[in-house]
């Protein structure tokens, strides 16, 4: 089956929907077969006290993309996807503006993906680089 980029797009900007993301204004820019861009607007909403991009809202963007890359590359019906780890290093603080996740596969074995998601601004300056280890699990019953 051919990628569709358009179609896996949409599925991941429409699961989106009343959750975190929405909250964090979490859009899905780009996608390819080993890959998963979105951006995140950088404002007082997702500041830490100082004014500052939080890490945490970093990680959920790094967490976020990285998932839904994990979920494009299984078939949903039969799996669903777990974040079981992450780890994220804040290399350079942002105000204003906005920030761009990239999740790249590391590793894609049958039970457990490994991302690197690198977190941009918008002159491609790293803001903060995470890993992220998903668990393919069998798709439960409701």
């Amino acid at each position: 089956m051919a990628f569709d980029k358009e179609k896996m797009l949409a599925l991941c900007n429409t699961i989106s929907k009343n959750t975190l993301m929405e909250t964090l204004e979490i859009k899905y820019i780009d996608a390819g077969e080993d890959f998963l861009v979105a951006q995140m607007p950088v404002n007082p909403r997702i500041h830490q006290p100082m004014g500052l991009l939080h890490g945490g809202a970093s990680v959920a963007l790094a967490e976020s993309v990285g998932s839904a890359a994990s979920m494009l590359l299984v078939n949903n019906e039969l799996s669903e996807i777990r974040g079981i780890e992450i780890a994220a290093n804040h290399l350079r603080a942002k105000r204003t503006g906005m920030v761009t996740g990239t999740a790249r596969i590391v590793h894609q074995g049958k039970s457990i993906h490994l991302w690197e998601i690198k977190i941009t601004d918008e002159n491609g300056k790293l803001i903060s680089i995470c890993k992220l280890t998903n668990m393919v699990l069998p798709k439960r019953k409701l």
